[in-house]
């Protein structure tokens, strides 16, 4: 990888596009990262300058559908070089309170506007695209719609699809459990979760913030031939091979 390489980067104000972002911005692979949000972010500025690295900041005022297609679209085609994709979107709590038509809205109709604008500017092959550990676009949409909870599930699954059908020709599906780090996550699990580890299932472990953003990285770096889905184990041996 050269650092004429650009990333494009979806969800960059949460905890684990914070994650990605910084990540990015150190790693010598990537020359450019680009963001697309609905404001500008002051922390990832700060962070790029800190850094002394190039970021674009394409702001998307209207976050519809049609509205960030046009917009990737528009970031991809005025950037030289190579690019790798990257999504973080999705809403990290208060799910609950949503209807599945909500949630769907942002989960998974602008995962999908975003990964059909990377596809159609014809620049981008791969996405590294994060999901949840229990994605399942057949679960019940009955039910609470909280996290971990049939109805999220099945959400996260459609998402999967959705992104899958309209983007790149390679998409790497990032699926983690209880994600330490977050803002979105009690400090006491932080604590006591690795306690129990040892019994919890290998694709169910807690990962931390900055794990999933190297796992997505390091398959940017290797630009894997063909999809594939990554928990736990997976998303570990990719950090452990990378740059080897």
């Amino acid at each position: 990888m050269t650092s004429t390489r650009t990333a494009i980067v979806l969800g960059a104000s949460g905890s684990v596009g914070t994650a990605l972002i910084r990540a990015l911005l150190h790693d010598e692979g990537f020359g450019t990262v680009i963001t697309l949000s609905r404001r500008s972010l002051p922390e990832v500025v700060t962070m790029a300058r800190a850094a002394g690295r190039t970021l674009v900041e394409k702001l998307v005022p209207d976050m519809q559908p049609e509205s960030l297609t046009a917009a990737t679209l528009e970031a991809a085609r005025e950037t030289p070089g190579e690019l790798e994709g990257f999504s973080v979107l999705g809403i990290g709590a208060g799910t609950a309170k949503l209807t599945i038509d909500e949630h769907r809205a942002v989960d998974v109709a602008l995962n999908e506007a975003f990964a059909r604008g990377l596809r159609d500017s014809g620049k981008v092959q791969h996405l590294a695209f994060m999901s949840a550990v229990a994605a399942d676009a057949t679960a019940s949409t009955s039910g609470s719609g909280a996290a971990g909870m049939a109805r999220y599930n099945r959400v996260k699954g459609e998402s999967e699809q959705a992104v899958r059908a309209s983007g790149p020709a390679v998409v790497s599906v990032f699926r983690p459990a209880m994600i330490m780090g977050s803002q979105h996550t009690p400090w006491i699990l932080g604590i006591t979760l690795p306690l129990f580890g040892f019994l919890t299932p290998a694709k169910y472990k807690s990962i931390h913030v900055d794990q999933i953003a190297k796992a997505m990285i390091a398959t940017a770096r290797k630009h894997p031939a063909s999809s594939a889905t990554y928990h736990y184990p997976e998303m570990m041996d990719l950090i452990a091979n990378d740059r080897r």
